[in-house]
C-alpha cells in the first residue's frame, strides 16, 4: 500500500491493496475521531493516483532518501508519498521519473524506522509550519 498526501485540503490517497477496513467502528476504535471531516480517496494503483494529482511535485520518503524533510520548500498541491510502515516504497516506484525528490527524516544509527503514522504527521506538520500554520485557530 501506498499512501499519498496531498497538501491542499488535507487529503489522504491510498492505492489499493489497502490493508485494514474502513467501517466506521473500526476508524473509531483507530482514534480516527474526525474520520467524518477526512478527505479520503483509494485509488486502484499508483498510476491512477499520480494521474489524479499531477502536475505536482511528488516527495517520496525513504529511508534512502538524499534529502532531508527539512530543506525541502513544500507549495500547495504537493504530494507526500510514504509506503508500507514495514517495507516502505517498492524500488520502481522510488525510481519514477515523476516522483520530484527522495526525502528522508532523520533517525538515530540505531533504529530501524518511524512509525509510518508517525513519519507522515511530522512531514505534514513541517509543510503546514512553512506555510505560517494556515487555516489554524
Amino acid at each position: 500500500m501506498i499512501r499519498l498526501a496531498a497538501i491542499t485540503g488535507a487529503e489522504l490517497h491510498l492505492v489499493e491493496p489497502v490493508g485494514f477496513d474502513f467501517s466506521d467502528a473500526k476508524l473509531r476504535r483507530a482514534g480516527l475521531d474526525y474520520h467524518d471531516l477526512a478527505v479520503m480517496t483509494v485509488h486502484p494503483d499508483l498510476d491512477t493516483a499520480l494521474a489524479a494529482l499531477l502536475p505536482a511535485r511528488v516527495f517520496a520518503f525513504t529511508s534512502g532518501g538524499d534529502r532531508l524533510f527539512t530543506d525541502i520548500d513544500y507549495g500547495p498541491g504537493d504530494v507526500l508519498m510514504f509506503g508500507r510502515e514495514s517495507t516502505g516504497l517498492p524500488a520502481e516506484v522510488l525510481s519514477d521519473p515523476r516522483v520530484t525528490s527522495r526525502v528522508r527524516l532523520p533517525m538515530q544509527p540505531s533504529r530501524r524506522s518511524l512509525n509510518l503514522a508517525n513519519s507522515a504527521s511530522i512531514a505534514v506538520y513541517e509543510a503546514w509550519r512553512q506555510h505560517g500554520f494556515a487555516g489554524s485557530a
